[in-house]
């Protein structure tokens, strides 16, 4: 179970095509067996279009249909097709709906990528990225500033992994805490670049987050936390879920209006 990304150009708005009908699809179903399968294995390859920003074509023998969703981190579109769908009708989806994506790229918050002067916020509050060359060691994060030292072509990485590994410090620290108070006990705690959710609970009691939660005020933190943790007592979004997560944080509401007011802009940072 998960916290998606939730918000004005921030939810997962997806197209998908439904003109095929059920006999078509078990004509080329039929086909796609008669070569044989195409296997359980998930590629991706770019799609040059003409017009658009670059298009990475996921093809899924799971797929049941074309479906189109933005890259809201890297500014691209992501289409997912079966497996055994031509290139060329590929093409025609992606531009039959060239205006839908168009209007909601526009949508997007403008990239902030991690540069010498840049503001990112770190736990809510403005901080200006500082490159110091004579500065030896990781990044320095105070009340103004990360400061980061090492050849300006590694800046943007060395504030990345900084900033990844304060989110996974905090977040398991946090984990911990907020699991003990129900009794359970988290498997692990890991951080990824995620672009659908802010966090999930796994039935093994593995906890996942986005580490760009590191830039959110800490009351966002401890309500998605709280949310995974309450997974951990009950692994869906039932009333008793719910429960659990106002015992275990008094941010719930204030927190998810928060992302779905600015969600959208923390997956535009470091982009």
């Amino acid at each position: 179970m998960s916290v998606p990304h939730p918000g004005p150009g921030n939810e997962r708005a997806r197209i998908r095509d439904g003109a095929e009908d059920r006999a078509a699809m078990m004509r080329k179903l039929i086909a796609r067996l008669g070569r044989g399968g195409s296997g359980g294995t998930v590629t991706a390859r770019p799609l040059a279009v003409e017009g658009l920003p670059p298009v990475t074509v996921r093809a899924s023998p799971r797929a049941k249909r074309l479906s189109m969703r933005l890259d809201r981190a890297g500014g691209g579109l992501v289409v997912t097709v079966p497996s055994w769908v031509p290139e060329a009708e590929i093409r025609r989806f992606v531009e039959r709906h060239a205006g839908w994506a168009r209007r909601r790229l526009a949508a997007l918050p403008p990239p902030c990528p991690f540069a010498d002067g840049t503001v990112v916020p770190v736990l809510g509050r403005d901080r200006v990225i500082r490159h110091d060359p004579g500065h030896t060691g990781r990044p320095v994060l105070t009340d103004d500033e990360i400061r980061v030292g090492g050849g300006a072509e590694f800046l943007a990485r060395r504030v990345r992994d900084f900033l990844k590994a304060e989110a996974r410090e905090r977040l398991a620290a946090l984990s911990r805490e907020k699991s003990a108070a129900v009794d359970r006990r988290v498997a692990a705690v890991s951080v990824r670049d995620t672009t659908s959710r802010w966090g999930s609970c796994s039935s093994t009691g593995r906890l996942s987050y986005s580490w760009r939660l590191i830039l959110a005020p800490p009351f966002v933190l401890d309500y998605v936390v709280a949310h995974e943790v309450a997974h951990l007592v009950e692994l869906n979004h039932s009333h008793r879920f719910w429960r659990v997560v106002d015992t275990l944080t008094p941010h719930a509401v204030e927190a998810r209006a928060w992302l779905k007011a600015n969600g959208a802009g923390l997956l535009r940072i470091g982009s």
